[in-house]
């Protein structure tokens, strides 16, 4: 499967306190210094032998780069469903079609900033997914990737949760897919 073209400039949701759509900014804009409440997704792909897609963050992505995280993540477009919008990042980001899209996560919500400065404010949706295809990552987003066991990852980020992305680690904590 070939890697889709994203929009040159995307648009992001933005959201009241309450998690209602108020309106929408660019996406480039959605992540300064001053990140608004924005809505997002993120995702977790499982394969047909039961291990977990993980990845790491390409060095030129603008918030967290080079650090391990879920297998991808992204921002609905303004009037795009959350599932629409998570099959589209599949393709784009790692070039799979997804067979499955569970919702596991519908209020997860946190706020996160990186070393540069760039702030992470987002209402994110958790799903898991499920794909039978081996990735084709697109080197604009991801910088590499593995299948591992579930729990093992579980393991990994209570011990240094430090090399993983920060909603990661906070999924990891609700989600049971990372127990043993």
């Amino acid at each position: 499967m070939s890697h889709t073209i994203e929009a040159i400039e995307d648009e992001v949701v933005l959201l009241d306190e309450s998690g209602s759509p108020v309106g929408r900014a660019p996406k480039s804009a959605a992540h300064g210094p001053d990140t608004a409440l924005h809505l997002a997704f993120s995702c977790h792909v499982v394969n047909t032998r039961g291990e977990l897609l993980v990845t790491r963050r390409a060095l030129s992505k603008q918030a967290w780069p080079g650090v391990w995280s879920n297998s991808f993540c992204g921002h609905p477009r303004p009037a795009e469903s959350l599932t629409a919008a998570v099959r589209r990042r599949a393709e784009f980001e790692l070039g799979i079609e997804l067979t499955e899209v569970e919702l596991a996560l519908p209020l997860f919500r946190y706020r996160a900033t990186d070393a540069n400065g760039t702030v992470e404010n987002e209402v994110c949706p958790v799903y898991i997914a499920a794909t039978a295809d081996e990735p084709d990552p697109n080197p604009r987003e991801i910088a590499e990737y593995a299948w591992v066991a579930p729990h093992e990852v579980g393991r990994a980020v209570a011990a240094a949760p430090w090399a993983f992305s920060p909603w990661l680690v906070l999924q990891a904590r609700e989600l049971e897919l990372f127990r043993a």
